[in-house]
């Protein structure tokens, strides 16, 4: 398998700068997952470690050797896209080696290659159907499996589930995860959906701008986010923000005014922070550390109430303004139009500069 390095890695387009000074290590059979919104630069950022877009500075290193300049084919990576790009004329046993074909490899070779993938994707009964029979899901095994007859030193994946329904997507996260592990391969594996970066990654390279925001294990940008980007685009619903001032930055406690009645003390991080009193903060709350109480330092009315089945999520509309949400259990008997009080959680927040930056974390990493 392959170890990958990007060194400073940058692609220009005339004047724009769709990705910009990269550095990356993906170690041998780690599974990576670029996450970030559309325009980010994580699809272009794959396609230049495919070969198939020339890299405007910096380099390349494909287990120790240079690679700016080696052809697509000559990578030893393979790329499964978002289009299954199935010849419609030939069976599943035909695209799947109509690579090797095309490179000369014997019939017994192909066949046993098609066979041992076919196995492992569980496409064993269907070898002889054509792509019309298969459903989407199987379609994409077919494109996978076409991938794994070449042996690959590292699989690329760019958005291989965004035309598979929700249900499907899901089954497929679970397959491609199982496919990881029993080919023990590199994979890079690119998504817009964090919820598919999370359940799936080794590690996470998250995207803004063409810029890496952080890098890191799914529970360490989703407890230790290291900006306000991180923070709001990791996780679903995404963490709350509410404006606040430091009053004291203590030993022992930090104290933040939300309001002029409503104040928040919280353990102080080791060293403390250099904040002056007064001084504008970010504070980011997850969903799930708020809760209802009696009276608390949020209050607000109920806007929105979503009933997810097993969890619920209440929009609060808090009385500076903005709105808050809370995830709670299935049992909830907060209803729309109510006038709550809320409390956080005495452990858990995020605290942030006025130019985004994580000042500290109170969390289990």
């Amino acid at each position: 398998m392959a170890k990958l390095e990007l060194r400073k890695v940058g692609k220009f387009y005339g004047g724009f700068e769709a990705v910009k000074s990269v550095d990356l290590t993906v170690e041998d059979r780690e599974f990576v997952v670029f996450v970030g919104p559309s325009g980010c630069g994580k699809t272009t950022l794959l396609r230049m470690i495919a070969g198939l877009e020339d890299i405007s500075s910096g380099e390349l290193f494909i287990d120790g050797a240079r690679a700016n300049a080696v052809p697509p084919d000559k990578r030893g990576l393979a790329m499964v896209f978002q289009s299954y790009a199935l010849y419609p004329h030939m069976t599943v046993a035909g695209n799947m080696g109509f690579a090797l074909k095309m490179a000369g490899a014997p019939k017994a070779e192909i066949a046993e290659k098609v066979q041992e993938a076919a196995r492992v994707l569980q496409l064993e009964p269907l070898l002889n159907r054509r792509p019309r029979m298969l459903s989407g899901g199987q379609r994409q095994r077919v494109a996978i499996g076409r991938a794994i007859v070449r042996s690959p030193k590292g699989f690329l994946f760019d958005e291989p589930l965004s035309n598979l329904d929700a249900a499907l997507r899901v089954q497929m996260r679970t397959e491609l995860v199982k496919l990881h592990q029993a080919l023990a391969a590199t994979m890079i594996y690119v998504t817009h959906d964090q919820v598919e970066a999370m359940t799936m990654a080794d590690r996470i390279v998250v995207l803004e701008g063409g810029r890496v925001a952080q890098v890191g294990t799914p529970l360490e940008l989703y407890h230790r986010p290291a900006n306000l980007f991180v923070a709001g685009f990791i996780g679903s619903p995404k963490m709350n923000f509410l404006s606040a001032r430091a009053v004291a930055i203590g030993p022992r406690e930090t104290t933040l005014e939300l309001a002029p009645d409503r104040v928040l003390a919280f353990p102080s991080p080791a060293p403390a922070l250099a904040i002056a009193p007064g001084a504008a903060v970010t504070l980011g709350v997850r969903p799930e550390h708020l809760r209802f109480v009696e009276s608390g330092p949020l209050r607000g009315v109920v806007d929105v109430v979503e009933h997810l089945g097993v969890e619920t999520l209440v929009y609060v509309k808090e009385s500076s303004g903005g709105t808050v949400i809370v995830r709670t259990d299935d049992l909830s008997r907060v209803r729309q139009g109510e006038t709550v009080s809320l409390a956080l959680h005495p452990d858990r927040g995020s605290l942030f500069d006025t130019a985004g930056d994580a000042l500290f974390h109170l969390s289990p990493t």
